[in-house]
């Protein structure tokens, strides 16, 4: 089995490949792994149900970092995810499977999940579009979570609009919402300094089509992440005992780190996460958005070591997954090598349409780029 697999090509209406975190009826649900390979749930997840409900089909499930917990999507038991427009390199993850089904051209739509970025880094690297919504927007009933009060389900596509059509039935009473012109937005731009130069460049670009937008100050993620780690070892406390060789070897160190997070080390890491908020809502102000890299650097090569490169690459898409925020990483052109590049658009909570509604204006007025031909 390859990084991407498509079941169910025959089905009835618009496709959407769909991450295999999330339960299908009657189609095999590993969660990315070994302990669940022969796993058919007897019920749709939430968003599964929405799906179909609103006409559109599950044209299959699609690989991932094996329980979500990783970005690079490099999976011991079904092979890491490949990524169709820069072969060689990393898909990214957790949602890789959903990128590169997109980037290949399999399917425009695609479903995935994102704890600290897993939608975003993905889309990232893989040059489509990717959507992390505000916390609890999408139902998350039925897909295997990660760190409950970070998890969300969201969209990935070939376009804003597409993720936007997903939004209007993953969240019932979403609406997208028209925006005149890019100069209705007053806009911080912020972290271009953190990311490297030929990333920079093309995202530095993308901000200055933002007529009125002036950098800020704005302060990155809790170093203190006690509170996440704790939350995945309450999901794997029980699952893990006697399981642990079923765990890769990428995710059983991780688990075992989880597991000996203390009592302390967690509220601590709660009200770093609490003043955390505060800090940024201060520095924001009344700004309508916030203009960052997404991720610092390009796709990595295929083999390398994911736990070397994790921490930098949620350096900038973790802290809005701490806040809660809405997120979209949007491709905005090429870096070294003519690997993508990405632009992330955030705000509060709660201003999902209007994330949305500034990457569809901002996606309409960057330049059209061919991607040179890749030097690997």
């Amino acid at each position: 089995m390859d990084g991407i697999w498509l079941a169910r090509p025959d089905a009835a209406g618009e496709p959407v490949a769909v991450k295999d975190l999330l339960d299908t009826a009657g189609l095999t649900t590993t969660y990315g792994s070994a302990l669940f390979a022969d796993h058919v749930p007897v019920a749709d997840a939430e968003t599964v149900r929405l799906l179909l409900a609103g006409g559109y089909a599950v044209a299959g499930k699609t690989n991932l970092h094996e329980f979500a917990y990783g970005i690079s999507s490099q999976n011991p038991h079904y092979g890491t995810v490949p990524n169709p427009v820069v072969p060689g390199r990393l898909a990214g993850g957790s949602s890789g499977g959903s990128a590169a089904a997109i980037a290949s051209g399999e399917v425009e739509l695609a479903v995935g999940t994102d704890s600290a970025g897993s939608i975003r880094i993905p889309a990232t690297w893989c040059g489509c579009v990717g959507f992390k919504p505000s916390h609890g927007l999408v139902s998350a009933e039925g897909c295997f979570p990660l760190a409950p009060t970070y998890d969300v389900v969201g969209p990935m596509a070939s376009s804003v609009e597409g993720c936007e059509r997903l939004m209007r039935t993953l969240a019932p009473g979403f609406e997208p919402v028209e925006l005149a012109s890019l100069e209705e937005l007053e806009v911080g731009v912020a972290w271009l300094d953190r990311a490297e130069p030929l990333v920079r460049e093309p995202v530095a670009a993308a901000a200055a089509l933002f007529p009125r937008r002036r950098e800020i100050e704005l302060p990155l993620g809790p170093a203190n992440r006690a509170d996440f780690m704790r939350e995945a070892a309450d999901v794997h406390r029980a699952l893990f005992s006697g399981n642990e060789e079923l765990y890769g070897d990428n995710v059983r160190g991780k688990i075992e780190a989880c597991l000996r997070v203390t009592d302390g080390e967690a509220a601590a890491a709660e009200r770093e996460r609490a003043e955390y908020r505060e800090r940024v809502l201060d520095a924001v102000g009344g700004l309508d958005l916030v203009v960052t890299p997404t991720v610092p650097f390009v796709a990595p090569p295929a083999d390398v070591d994911e736990l070397e490169i994790r921490a930098g690459a949620i350096s900038l898409t973790y802290p809005f997954s701490a806040l809660g925020w809405p997120a979209l990483a949007l491709p905005c052109g090429v870096a070294e090598q003519g690997l993508p590049a990405s632009v992330q658009l955030a705000a509060p909570t709660g201003a999902d349409a209007r994330v949305l509604a500034s990457g569809r204006l901002l996606a309409s007025a960057l330049p059209r780029l061919e991607r040179p031909e890749l030097s690997l």
